[in-house]
């Protein structure tokens, strides 16, 4: 890939390490015996759509109307929207299936909403979302409306899911594996209680990277939803889900400026470009907002974005050496901390290593 020739920031995609990892959740998933459903908020894109998915047009996860429509259009079906829905944007789900005839499947915690569907005569499946302990999003498996809500929804009933984002705040697996064990357990008990009231319950699905990867068994579900292990990140690094080697996202930024001063170098890839998580520092020290790479390698430099603007980058040096070997001018690779934000913050496009240039789903209209 001719790096010199592009325009920087720019969103760098690894094509090997992409179908490295997509193709080990296909084969944990088979193992499994769950359909997977991938998450797409983060690639945003039809390409890696349909890498993660082995070509099947069918049964994605998004998290905007805009992703929903972006990948409608491009022929994928049976997309779960998940996120709550809210009656705003009831007209917009409607025109997306009626213009391509594909499925938006939609997801509700409250009798208000179950209610709302029905009354505006909505006819996407629909999930009951279960809290299995994040307390984002969700309603806990012992409420006692689960059985009015599934009853309200009527034909529209599909199912329940559930999220253990949480997953994400320990980098121990034996805990990791824990929630998931209480992930599968809150989904399997809701489908349980409703299908004994006489629903019928299709779909129970789980989903985030770590519990998918980590749990001991996955027995009552028929689906799983991750998204961040076709990319991988330093928060992810940090918490042993991954290697470095696995990482596929970069953001290609040039050296715009020394201050040996003040000891530190400038590089055009401020807080637009990588964003303004430093979660990864949480269980991985000295990682900033990105850590430095040989932009044809990815070896790490023991360089790091300490501080952001807008558009500019301040990463300190460890010795004048460094301002030697990366002069003004120079190009770097930064590996991010949190791919999901870097991905959407402004990036129109993925600069892939085959140099193909795959276009992306930003923004919610």
């Amino acid at each position: 890939m001719k790096f010199a020739e592009l325009e920087t920031p720019a969103l760098i995609l690894d094509l090997d390490r992409l179908k490295a990892n997509t193709g080990k959740m296909m084969a944990r998933c088979e193992a499994m015996n769950v359909i997977l459903r991938p998450h797409l908020k983060t690639s945003k894109s039809v390409e890696v759509a349909k890498l993660a998915t082995g070509g099947r047009m069918g049964t994605v996860t998004v998290s905007t109307l805009q992703e929903a429509e972006y990948f409608a259009n491009a022929g994928f079906d049976d997309i779960l929207y998940a996120v709550g829905i809210t009656p705003n944007k009831f007209a917009r789900v409607d025109r997306i299936q009626r213009e391509t005839g594909k499925t938006i499947v939609l997801t509700v915690d409250s009798i208000e909403m179950a209610r709302a569907v029905r009354v505006h005569g909505l006819t996407c499946p629909v999930l009951l979302e279960i809290d299995c302990g994040e307390h984002r999003g969700g309603i806990d498996q012992n409420d006692g409306s689960i059985l009015e809500i599934a009853t309200i929804l009527a034909k529209n009933f599909k199912g329940v899911m559930s999220h253990a984002g949480h997953s994400y705040a320990t980098d121990d697996i034996k805990t990791v594996r824990d929630i998931a064990a209480r992930e599968v357990g809150a989904a399997v008990h809701v489908a349980d209680r409703i299908r004994a009231a006489g629903i019928p319950v299709e779909t129970v699905s789980i989903g985030s990277t770590p519990t998918v990867l980590h749990a001991d068994s996955l027995e009552g579900i028929t689906e799983v939803r991750a998204g961040i292990y076709m990319v991988w990140d330093l928060c992810q690094l940090g918490r042993k889900m991954c290697k470095i080697d696995d990482l596929a996202l970069s953001v290609l930024a040039t050296v715009v400026g020394h201050n040996r001063n003040a000891g530190v170098l400038t590089v055009d890839a401020g807080a637009l470009a990588m964003s303004k998580d430093i979660g990864a520092q949480n269980h991985m020290s000295n990682v900033g907002f990105g850590l430095l790479c040989d932009v044809e390698t990815l070896a790490p430099f023991d360089l790091r974005i300490s501080g952001v603007h807008q558009e500019h980058g301040t990463v300190p040096v460890n010795s004048e050496a460094d301002f030697e070997r990366l002069p003004i001018g120079a190009m770097v690779r930064v590996l991010p901390g949190h791919a999901c934000l870097t991905a959407a913050a402004g990036h129109g496009r993925f600069h892939v290593t085959n140099c193909e240039i795959w276009d992306r789903c930003d923004g919610w209209v």
